[in-house]
């Protein structure tokens, strides 16, 4: 089980599927990440528009609405994990301030308002992370100022793109998070 850390929705109970496919971010380490967004290098999360990619259960996504961003964009292709997300998005009654896109997050489609934070947790192992990386950055998906949080195994080595710079990174156990803004031009 997970809940909702602090906010409007501190407190309510997420559903989350049974099976290995699912690792839903930790409550420590969504409480530990959120608490570090909340520094003066980072955009403010009121009224942000934030991505969730990998969503699974939307837990990462529904903290940011629950703290006060203005709108979700969840991005799942697994039809289980999004039929767990469409529960969390229902009880939490918040339908009106998320879109759920169901395609891979390798396949981000091109938009014209970009991300404040962008949270990706791709399934450990698999090569996600980079492909969805460069996704992201060819795609637009960052605004100037945004931030990529992502999670990975904490031994996983990755190559970032040349557009984007690490500026912050925390380990706990076996999870690494990732804190990534572009490179200045």
């Amino acid at each position: 089980m997970t809940r909702i850390i602090a906010g409007k929705y501190r407190g309510r109970k997420l559903k989350v599927a049974e099976g290995r496919d699912i690792r839903p971010t930790t409550d420590r380490m969504r409480e530990r990440v959120f608490s570090m967004l909340g520094h003066h290098r980072y955009p403010d999360m009121h009224d942000a528009r934030v991505a969730d990619l990998f969503a699974g259960t939307g837990a990462l996504g529904l903290e940011a609405l629950s703290r006060g961003a203005r709108h979700i964009t969840f991005v799942e292709k697994s039809q289980s994990s999004l039929d767990n997300l469409d529960h969390n998005i229902s009880s939490l009654d918040v339908r009106d301030h998320v879109t759920v896109l169901k395609v891979s997050a390798r396949a981000l489609p091109p938009i014209s308002d970009p991300y404040d934070f962008i949270f990706m947790d791709p399934p450990y192992r698999m090569g996600l992370l980079e492909p969805t990386l460069e996704r992201i950055t060819s795609s637009k998906w960052l605004s100037n100022d945004g931030v990529i949080i992502a999670e990975l195994a904490s031994d996983d080595d990755i190559d970032f793109t040349d557009s984007l710079e690490l500026v912050d990174e925390r380990i706990q156990g076996q999870q690494r998070v990732v804190f990534l803004k572009q490179k200045p031009i």
